[in-house]
């Protein structure tokens, strides 16, 4: 018979509760602070309901009313720098940070509430109306609320979408010396979401001081957690990334408060992530103002069973048995809390002249329409101080090189020049500079705290990255092996960083820069050989360069690391090895958006490209011997890209062929002929001719590889057919 032993983990799980002696032992400062922010909570909830029921809060309304002891618990003993963010239920923990913020941490049941407490009121409110006074000038509503200065990184209405960034705001925490914390919430729903599980792997390899807050409320919408996973206890998580981890009562305030403690006094002494589990309920449905009940899928019985647990009330009744407060106090608390709510609903909204009885929200204290697209990227003022080359200008003495040692090199400069800049993905620190050698001598001239290994995990390191752009105090760098890796990563791409700075205000910088490589013809296949300029130029927020050589990609990385935008910088493996050069000297010139390159000038047709496909469209006019003008976009994103040189070229050739390489499907061309006509449709003499690859992904045959992508003979039927337009003319 074979020999068996039971295995352990060796990895704390605790489950705390609480006993009459931590009432008593409890600091009464903190049991009225948790008190008043429960009320407040409880008030500010309530409203929003209520606004909801009249058809005053536009999109959903998601209360924590029944959740609100996890939020105050946990939060309650936080620093300003510390950091926490949480999921489209989050109008509880965005208020207790808030709260916690403005007031140092305590706040007196009996007095009354200050100017500070009621403009938090106010401004949350506002948010959630969709007002400019909001604290995000109405544009995040319920499910986006953020504000910085009270360490309150954003909620997220993507279920789990929040932990990597959460990550790596507390790896920038760690790395910058301190010892604050971040605490990312999310529920029993998100604890089966790939980016939460990433995001833990993450934190517990690298040590970071982030705590993976589960509120537990039975409920994902409607169904039930027992229908999502074999385990109920979602804390056991832990157990398989080696974090320790705590379950409590959420409905306990102080339980919760006694397990954050534990738990933040392992991160701020640098001893890794945790997890608390908190078993809490919502009151009410997914969003609005009926009980789940109303729908079928919880009894009444259920419901009861659970408000007879009301944090408010097992709070007052611990402290009135202390003898810390009466119920008349506890009453009076609450009547000011919901005046307080009053009197902040009351500076939104008014009487609706045109129905009796009926409220509306104060005309003037909309967004001004015209506010509807700034701050989706910033105006690039950032760049102004630096020094403007271009190469194509260049008559100084040159460097020959290759193109993936430029790539690797212009880094090492930066880096050298900004110790801020982090460089992270998978083999970026092995391999003598990873898969290709674009990060060759970084990870041992800098080390593995700036040239940082991942897991294969995209969608963890990428929203880590964007954790560390929006903390401020780092540039990280991030690199997807290949494009096709980023539909792995979607969510962290498009949903988080992209949308970043525009869906929280219009303020908030993105500093991240997205290396990626086109790898047709490379026999790699559908999964890996994607061309993603078209993805990201429909895309808001991103800024994208592709640089056609050395020289190019030298200033372009340059301006890329200097933005305060997210860039995807595209290159091309057709280009690494090939034989090129740059100015000689040291690698500091940028390239601004706005700076397309005339590689020859013609008077026939205007042919636009970018990556290796520049030397293809060089080849195929050579062969045709049409006289086309060839344009190198560089930037190629809706904001960078440079319409002057392109129309003026238009205005001269009347004619127009794009030129790219990758699918159909998810063609930049497709994109870009669409504004070329807008634009300068009274130009044009015949319809824009594109060049394309084929609607199938590249295969693993070299032959239908080379059937599937463009090249120089593509390129020349291109120019051949607009050839054909003008003899129709």
């Amino acid at each position: 018979m074979a020999r068996q032993r039971r295995l352990s983990t060796g990895v704390d799980w605790i489950e705390l509760s609480t006993t009459p002696a931590d009432w008593k032992a409890a600091d009464p400062a903190l049991l009225g602070t948790m008190l008043t922010q429960l009320h407040l909570i409880r008030a500010f909830e309530e409203t929003v309901l209520e606004l909801a029921g009249e058809g005053l809060v536009h999109g959903p309304a998601h209360s924590s009313i029944g959740q609100e002891g996890g939020a105050v618990g946990s939060i309650v003993g936080l620093r300003s720098t510390d950091a926490v963010n949480g999921s489209h239920r989050g109008h509880h923990q965005f208020l207790a940070k808030a709260l916690t913020h403005v007031s140092g941490g305590t706040l007196d049941p009996a007095a009354p509430f200050d100017a500070r407490v009621q403009e938090v009121l106010q401004r949350s409110l506002a948010e959630i109306l969709g007002l400019a006074q909001g604290y995000c000038r109405g544009r995040g509503g319920s499910m986006h609320l953020q504000w910085f200065e009270a360490g309150a990184l954003g909620t997220n209405a993507i279920v789990g979408g929040g932990a990597p960034a959460a990550t790596g705001n507390a790896w920038a925490q760690k790395h910058s010396g301190t010892t604050d914390l971040t605490i990312n919430y999310f529920g029993d729903g998100a604890s089966q979401i790939g980016s939460v599980l990433e995001s833990m792997n993450l934190a517990a390899t690298w040590q970071l001081p982030v705590c993976f807050f589960i509120e537990n409320n039975l409920y994902a919408v409607a169904t039930n957690a027992s229908e999502i996973s074999a385990d109920g206890r979602f804390s056991v998580r832990g157990q398989g990334f080696s974090i320790p981890a705590w379950r409590v009562d959420g409905m306990n305030p102080l339980a919760v408060h006694l397990a954050m403690e534990q738990a933040a006094e392992r991160m701020r002494a640098g001893d890794g992530p945790t997890i608390i589990e908190a078993e809490v309920y919502r009151f009410f449905h997914q969003n609005g103002p009926y009980p789940g009940s109303a729908f079928g899928y919880r009894t009444k019985e259920e419901e009861a069973a659970w408000r007879a647990r009301d944090p408010l009330d097992r709070q007052a009744k611990e402290m009135i048995a202390l003898g810390l407060t009466t119920e008349e106090q506890v009453a009076d608390l609450r009547a000011r809390a919901q005046a307080a709510m009053t009197a902040a609903a009351g500076e939104l909204l008014e009487s609706d002249p045109e129905a009796e009885g009926k409220r509306r929200i104060r005309p003037a204290l909309w967004p001004d329409p015209g506010f509807v697209n700034v701050g989706v990227r910033g105006d690039a003022s950032e760049l102004e101080p630096l020094t403007v080359a271009d190469p194509v200008e260049y008559t100084g003495a040159w460097r020959d090189t290759k193109f993936v040692e430029a790539v690797s090199g212009v880094m090492d400069r930066r880096m050298a020049e900004d110790d801020r800049i982090v460089v992270l993905g998978e083999d970026v620190h092995r391999l003598g500079g990873g898969t290709n050698g674009a990060t060759k001598g970084l990870a041992a001239k800098y080390g593995p705290g700036r040239i940082l290994g991942t897991p294969i995990s995209e969608n963890a390191f990428t929203g880590l990255a964007e954790g560390l752009a929006l903390d401020g105090r780092f540039r990280p760098v991030v690199e997807f092996m290949y494009p096709d890796f980023m539909w792995v990563a979607a969510d962290q791409v498009f949903n988080q960083i992209g949308k970043a700075r525009h869906m929280f205000g219009g303020d908030n910088p993105v500093p991240l820069v997205l290396r990626t490589k086109v790898a047709m013809g490379s026999g790699y296949g559908s999964q890996h050989l994607m061309d993603p300029a078209g993805i990201f130029a429909t895309s808001p927020g991103w800024r994208i360069v592709a640089p056609s050589t050395a020289a190019d990609y030298v200033g372009l990385m340059n301006a890329a690391l200097a933005l305060q935008d997210p860039v995807l910088v595209i290159e091309h493996v057709d280009l690494y090895g090939t034989a090129d050069r740059v100015p000689e000297g040291d690698l500091d010139y940028i390239l601004p958006p706005g700076r397309a390159a005339v590689r020859r000038s013609g008077a026939d047709v205007t042919v636009i490209s970018y990556l290796s496909m520049v030397r293809h469209a060089a080849e195929a006019i050579e062969q045709t011997g049409i006289d086309a003008e060839l344009i190198d976009l560089r930037w190629l994103d809706r904001a960078s890209i440079d319409w002057e040189t392109i129309g003026e070229s238009i205005r001269k050739t009347n004619a127009v062929l794009i030129v790219e390489q990758g699918a159909q499907g998810t063609s930049y061309g497709a994109w870009l002929s669409d504004e070329i006509q807008r634009r300068f449709f009274d130009w044009l003499d015949q319809p824009i001719e594109r060049v394309t690859g084929a609607e199938a992904s590249p295969s693993i045959s070299k032959v239908l590889e080379r059937a599937a992508i463009a090249r120089t003979e593509e390129v020349v039927a291109g120019l051949e057919r607009v050839r054909a337009g003008m003899g129709a003319r």
